[in-house]
């Protein structure tokens, strides 16, 4: 079964409240994971960097600065997790963000996609020896071989996840064609990192064998922050898991099409036509192609053999509209 990630990053806004409820909502709503984003601002950003395009209502230092946690409260927010039977999962940004989730525990760790140039991270990462995620969304080929090249020096359990930095993404810019190629690339499990507005990607992507979906997740779209605006409310994240594992079932279930029509006897009787008399027809008389059609139960002489009817004779009188059997006919 792919592993579902509600992705909350930081839209709990820096209400520690908020991100506990999160946690319930993520796990209401059916997902395996819920992953927020650990930014310490002096570590990761000057004072002076730019806001991205979708976001110019705070300066990034600032943000940063006012939605931070204390380590207290990450382990906190770590052990309402385990109450809820939802793994907790956080993205760093520096490799002091590494340090302070190390301390809090986490399985296992995502590199956002902005940090996958970043080497001497992933290797900070790498060296917990936990199972790595890596997105891919502005990535060329050649820095995601990087990226995947200096965790595999360490271990092999990493993921790589297909994703475009759009906010939000357009439907010709999912990319479905290069999660697949990433598979064939490197041989390891792939996943979608999920930034359009609707199920469909996702959906898709399962059906592709994605791994791992991650999608943003949002008590409301209407809230304040960078990502609220491009994540799903909690009743559609709820169809979204029902979706994912609904396309899994059908994924999986291998049918056996001879096997299945002997189970659907019923309904072919019912819906399949036979060959029927269209006039009488006296015993003795050679059938012509005139004298007979085809319509429903199936449960005669199947349509199929019309052909094998011309030019045999009945043995009784058949009156018409009737159904003809194969003890009606000799050649």
């Amino acid at each position: 079964m792919a592993v579902i990630i509600a992705e909350v990053g930081s839209v709990h806004d820096g209400s520690f409240g908020n991100a506990m409820r999160l946690v319930d909502v993520a796990a209401e709503c059916g997902a395996d994971v819920i992953k927020f984003q650990t930014h310490i601002a002096a570590a990761e950003t000057l004072v002076d960097a730019p806001m991205p395009r979708f976001f110019k209502s705070e300066p990034r230092h600032a943000y940063f600065q006012r939605t931070a946690f204390s380590v207290e409260q990450w382990q906190q927010l770590r052990a309402h997790c385990a109450e809820r039977n939802i793994e907790f999962l956080s993205s760093p940004f520096s490799v002091e963000a590494v340090e302070l989730l190390e301390r809090v525990g986490v399985a296992r760790y995502k590199v956002p996609s902005g940090e996958v140039t970043n080497l001497p991270l992933l290797e900070a990462i790498a060296e917990t020896g936990k199972p790595v995620l890596i997105s891919s969304g502005m990535s060329a080929w050649a820095e995601l071989d990087e990226a995947v090249e200096t965790v595999l020096r360490r271990h092999r359990e990493v993921t790589v996840l297909q994703c475009t930095s759009a906010y939000p993404c357009p439907y010709e810019d999912v990319g479905l064609n290069a999660m697949v190629e990433m598979g064939e690339r490197y041989g390891l499990p792939t996943g979608l990192s999920d930034h359009t507005l609707t199920p469909y990607a996702s959906l898709a992507a399962v059906a592709l064998g994605a791994s791992v979906i991650e999608k943003h997740l949002t008590f409301s779209r209407r809230m304040y922050g960078s990502d609220a605006a491009h994540s799903m409310e909690p009743g559609e994240f709820t169809d979204l898991v029902r979706g994912i594992r609904a396309v899994e079932v059908m994924r999986t279930s291998r049918v056996d099409k001879t096997a299945m029509a002997e189970r659907l006897q019923d309904m072919k009787a019912v819906f399949e036509k036979s060959v029927v008399s269209r006039v009488d027809i006296p015993a003795g008389t050679p059938i012509t192609a005139a004298m007979v059609g085809l319509k429903k139960p199936g449960t005669g002489i199947p349509a199929r053999r019309l052909r094998e009817v011309i030019g045999r004779r009945v043995v009784r009188d058949v009156p018409r509209d009737s159904l003809l059997r194969e003890d009606d006919l000799r050649a």
